[in-house]
């Protein structure tokens, strides 16, 4: 993305409140995804998965608090019905939040949760403010540098070789990917509230269930069936009630 942004690197890190939003955003993701990376490892996917999902509500409420941005009636209805949608999608078995607390991994994907609802609010800030392929390309320069620097210090860089010549087609597929989402994430909350393109990007957790539904066979329960069609339903109509 580095000649996308050029011509505009000097008058951003000229301008100490865009270089703030940048840095600080970029410092978020990093401990998000350490906790994020923290709770997948230590705890069951079964509890993780749904708790994830609430980070949707945190980024309404940060838009609506902050930026004051206001929802209609029917798009605050639409979303509290995606967010239960992917909460089925996601949960395969209830009985775990009988002890929820006492599950490994819980607080981190809690922590994790509230700083991906943070970065999205911020990535909606600063999309408006500068530019959405800029907080794309700053922030990703960011978390390569810190992980490269990571990497080195603990002396895994030969790991690295080996994973890369290893997994090298689904490491750049990913890459690319991600970045064209977060981009295409950026650009959509230029011309809808942030509230509404988290809420719809988040339901890629029901479009992945539907993938392995259809792609690798896999078995919904009921619950999980009817959150999948709830999600889609709700993602379908807020879509198209909603204007730029």
């Amino acid at each position: 993305m580095l000649p996308f942004v050029w011509g505009d690197l000097k008058v951003v890190f000229s301008s100490p409140d865009d270089l703030f939003i940048l840095l600080i955003t970029s410092v978020i993701i990093l401990f998000a995804a350490l906790f994020d990376f923290e709770a997948l490892r230590a705890g069951k996917l079964s509890v993780i998965e749904p708790i994830f999902a609430f980070e949707v509500p945190i980024t309404v409420g940060l838009a609506a608090i902050i930026l004051g941005e206001r929802l209609m009636p029917a798009q605050y209805l639409l979303m509290v019905l995606l967010l239960i949608g992917i909460f089925l999608v996601a949960t395969r078995h209830f009985h775990h939040y009988r002890t929820i607390h006492l599950e490994k991994g819980v607080w981190a994907a809690v922590f994790a949760t509230i700083g991906m609802g943070v970065i999205n609010f911020l990535f909606g800030v600063a999309a408006r403010e500068i530019s959405p392929l800029m907080i794309n390309w700053f922030t990703s320069v960011f978390l390569a540098v810190a992980t490269l620097i990571a990497i080195i210090g603990k002396s895994d860089t030969g790991q690295l070789k080996r994973d890369w010549h290893s997994s090298k087609r689904l490491i750049i597929s990913v890459g690319i990917i991600d970045n064209l989402a977060w981009v295409f994430y950026a650009y959509a909350t230029l011309y809808i509230p942030i509230a509404i393109a988290t809420g719809i990007s988040e339901s890629y957790i029901a479009l992945a269930s539907g993938l392995g539904l259809m792609l690798n066979r896999e078995k919904l329960k009921p619950h999980q069936f009817f959150g999948l069609i709830l999600a889609v339903m709700a993602v379908i109509t807020l879509a198209f009630i909603t204007k730029d």
